[in-house]
């Protein structure tokens, strides 16, 4: 299949080999190409930072992990066949770290027929947190918190006429959702609430859309790509609104596509700062990332560790050869795990992860500050 992408967990020969037979198969559809693989692919390799590190100790009790991801390139379709070629025909014991809200929903009846688990989707879907789904264990927390925090957060500043755009698709409505809990708690109305085509969404429709409405802010919801080439028009038409978007942007190739545009962007964050010492998983990314000689965190390679890390940790108390029976259910008495300063758990009527939400800003060195 041409869209495979590879994820081996070792830099050894011997553990290269081990590889070629790995005893535990992880599976992962998502758009290693197409309109979120700057951030995917960031994500990845925040997960590899802990795999390959298992791995190249020897596994877990001497089996390999290996992960194979399938490009999806971001189309929902594509993302449930991968899904169903990894499960059917790659004997995966488990999915991992799928990407987008309406894709993981085309994959949820698979995970229903044949019994296996998916760790940390990397989407903030309130269908994946209530109801509890019980083959959907989340990591990060849900994009409704952050659409709730951003109005809040605006609203303190004193900032009152406050746009929503948002994809025309389930992940967009679902942030909807949450930024108009955000405006209930304020007391304020939206200023314009604005729909966006998920694959070509009309720029010259939705920026006047902003403009007329006056609008101070605007909670732009959609992909990196979409948000990226929206802020350019809407600066082009002379708006200095304030923008803010979800935490599906929170990686280093979104700040390339904002390009000279980026300075001021606000971005909700579901994980502490990347560059923060106080947390123990952080000081253990920052480390394993300078042994591949990777300089510097993004906020999305830490969530790709720590869902990394949550897997790591199933398959651990799943014990020798795990089956997917075993890593159900060692995920479902998972209800305490220390990431490193954040903790994790999980019991029958929650599978939320984390509650953690934050704000940065992309300054003008180009990075997120706190």
């Amino acid at each position: 299949m041409k869209h495979w992408y590879r994820t081996v967990g070792a830099v050894a020969l011997a553990t290269l080999l081990a590889n070629a037979n790995a005893q535990i198969v992880i599976g992962q559809t998502a758009g290693v190409t197409g309109p979120v693989g700057a951030t995917v692919k960031e994500a990845i390799e925040g997960a590899r930072l802990i795999i390959d590190s298992v791995n190249a100790k020897g596994g877990l009790k001497g089996e390999q992990i290996e992960l194979i991801t399938l490009d999806d390139r971001f189309d929902v379709k594509q993302a449930a066949e991968n899904a169903r070629i990894l499960i059917q025909d790659k004997n995966a014991v488990a999915l991992f770290m799928t990407r987008g809200t309406p894709h993981t929903e085309a994959i949820l009846p698979l995970l229903q027929t044949h019994d296996l688990a998916l760790v940390a989707p990397s989407t903030g879907a309130m269908l994946l947190h209530s109801p509890v789904n019980r083959h959907v264990f989340n990591v990060r927390s849900s994009y409704q918190r952050e659409a709730e925090k951003a109005i809040e957060h605006l609203h303190t500043l004193g900032i009152g006429r406050i746009a929503v755009v948002h994809v025309d698709d389930s992940f967009g409505r679902d942030g909807l959702e949450g930024a108009t809990k955000g405006f209930l708690k304020a007391g304020i109305k939206a200023a314009a609430v604005v729909k966006a085509d998920r694959n070509k969404p009309d720029f010259t429709a939705i920026v006047p859309a902003i403009v007329q409405a006056n609008a101070q802010a605007v909670i732009w919801i959609g992909t990196g790509q979409a948000v990226s080439d929206g802020v350019k028009a809407l600066r082009a038409a002379g708006s200095a609104a304030q923008v803010v978007t979800l935490s599906n942007n929170a990686s280093g190739g979104f700040i390339k596509l904002l390009g000279t545009a980026s300075r001021g962007v606000i971005v909700t964050q579901v994980f502490p700062n990347e560059r923060s010492f106080s947390y123990r998983f952080v000081q253990e990314a920052l480390a394993l990332a300078k042994e591949k000689g990777v300089k510097e965190l993004s906020p999305a390679m830490l969530e790709g560790f720590a869902a990394g890390k949550v897997l790591v940790e199933a398959l651990r108390r799943a014990g020798p050869k795990p089956t997917r029976e075993k890593v159900l259910a060692a995920l479902e008495k998972m209800e305490r795990y220390d990431l490193g300063g954040l903790e994790v758990g999980y019991g029958p009527a929650d599978h939320t992860g984390l509650d953690f939400a934050d704000l940065s800003i992309i300054g003008l060195d180009g990075k997120f500050k706190r």
